[in-house]
C-alpha cells in the first residue's frame, strides 16, 4: 500500500486475533478505504459497542461452471416434481386474498 491509503488503514484498522477489526463509525467514515483494503484481499471485522457485528471480505466470483460442479452429484428431479410444484403454486394462488379484508 502506498500514500494516504496505507496511512489511513493503519490508523483506523486494528489487528485483532487473526483478522483486522474496525468500528462501524470508522467503517462509515472511511468506506472507500475499507473497500480498497477488501479489494486487495483483506477480511475486516466491523464492531459496534465492542462486539463484532459483521465480517466483510472479498466477494467470491461465481460462474456457470461452479454451479454445474455443485450440482454434479445431485440427482435429477423425478417425474412428479413439476406436478408437485404446480400444485404448490395453485395453493398459493387460491389462498391469496385481500390482506386488508379483516382490518
Amino acid at each position: 500500500m502506498t500514500g494516504r491509503l496505507w496511512w489511513t488503514l493503519n490508523l483506523i484498522i486494528r489487528y485483532g486475533d487473526d483478522m483486522r477489526t474496525m468500528t462501524a463509525t470508522e467503517a462509515s467514515r472511511n468506506f472507500s478505504d475499507l473497500l480498497d483494503a477488501i479489494e486487495q484481499g483483506e477480511t475486516v471485522i466491523i464492531t459496534r459497542g465492542n462486539h463484532p457485528v459483521a465480517e466483510i471480505g472479498p466477494a467470491h466470483r461465481r460462474t456457470g461452471a461452479d454451479l454445474r460442479a455443485a450440482l454434479a452429484d445431485v440427482p435429477a428431479p423425478d417425474d412428479g416434481f413439476d406436478k408437485n410444484i404446480a400444485a404448490a403454486l395453485a395453493l398459493l394462488e387460491t389462498e391469496r386474498g385481500d390482506p386488508w379484508a379483516d382490518a
